[in-house]
């Protein structure tokens, strides 16, 4: 899979960076990351500009949020409800709306590298719940800065080790997202005893 995806950076060039990228914005299932390692290390060895891939990748993650917060503002609660078919994905919207609701700007932030997999969700939320669209561009696009010199930057840094570093980044990258699910279920059980087990409630019982 590594292999046929360098193959078609080093076929196609930007075009194919960033039509995987924007896609991968629109909750398609798209490795990118590795992607961007690989036009990283060709960037590294001549094949590509460097500030040419930083550019194109950025400009196209920053083009993919706003797609998905138009969508997310023009469907509403009618295509987030008809999203959450799936089981796995109506987890993944739950996680992406919880970042939303609880941490506004910073949760869309955030999830544009550290949390990357609730990206996509956390577009069609923010859209359909209104959230002003200038602070939905500026800290989207802080965090899609921080995403492509993360991942453009160590393709372009160890190079010659890409396969193996491409190995060690999906293999973190799905520990951080376990552990950040993991987090989000805990936070939101929390939440729901307090609900149902006021303090008031709790100390009377207690007495």
């Amino acid at each position: 899979m590594t292999d046929t995806l360098f193959a078609l950076v080093s076929s196609y060039g930007l075009w194919v960076i960033a039509a995987s990228i924007f896609l991968s914005c629109l909750a398609l299932p798209i490795p990118t990351s590795a992607m961007m390692l690989g036009a990283g290390a060709f960037a590294a060895s001549g094949d590509f500009v460097l500030w040419q891939v930083l550019a194109v990748a950025w400009v196209s993650a920053v083009l993919g949020d706003q797609t998905g917060f138009q969508l997310g503002r023009a469907g509403g609660a009618p295509l987030m409800a008809k999203l959450q078919h799936k089981p796995s994905r109506a987890r993944l919207i739950l996680q992406a709306r919880m970042s939303v609701q609880r941490h506004g700007s910073l949760g869309v932030f955030l999830t544009r590298w550290l949390f990357s997999p609730l990206g996509p969700y956390v577009n069609l939320i923010a859209g359909a719940a209104g959230l002003s669209r200038a602070r939905f561009t500026l800290w989207g696009a802080l965090g899609e800065a921080v995403w492509v010199a993360i991942y453009v930057g160590l393709g372009f840094v160890f190079a010659a080790r890409l396969e193996a570093l491409t190995e060690i980044v999906a293999e973190w990258s799905g520990l951080v997202f376990a552990l950040g699910l993991g987090l989000g279920a805990t936070l939101l059980l929390v939440q729901r005893m307090r609900r149902r087990y006021p303090t008031g409630d709790r100390s009377h019982r207690n007495r």
